[in-house]
């Protein structure tokens, strides 16, 4: 057993909307968009994809109810979050909360929060010792 993720899929409430701002963001941090599958697009990074499909109801995104809380992806560094926020600003995207310390997550936690279209909480975060 190799512990990995293979892919998530996230379902949206506008495809194309979706479609856009995936686009914007991921290329940002080393995705790089790999298909379009009947359900939606594809981004493959180092070792995981990110897919989307559309929702089958109007049903807003609710991170406290059961399912997807948050999806977090890896920073090569500080300076990375921070130039990733400046470009999340640069697009007049949904920041959630500016990078900061979060020292009761692990020794050298640093993030940024954001979030998707449909709500969902993003977040890029650099750790200089995962797993301690």
């Amino acid at each position: 057993m190799s512990g990995a993720i293979h892919h998530v899929d996230l379902t949206v409430g506008d495809l194309d909307r979706s479609t856009a701002f995936y686009e914007a963001v991921l290329p940002l941090i080393g995705f790089r968009r790999s298909a379009d599958v009947p359900d939606g697009p594809i981004w493959a990074g180092a070792g995981l994809e990110i897919g989307l499909c559309p929702a089958r109801s109007p049903a807003a995104h609710d991170r406290y109810a059961p399912g997807l809380h948050h999806l977090a992806f890896v920073a090569p560094s500080r300076e990375a979050v921070d130039a990733f926020h400046d470009r999340l600003l640069d697009l007049g995207l949904d920041v959630l909360d500016a990078p900061a310390d979060y020292p009761e997550y692990a020794p050298g936690y640093y993030a940024v929060f954001f979030a998707d279209p449909d709500g969902i909480k993003l977040e890029y975060v650099f750790t200089p010792r995962w797993p301690a």
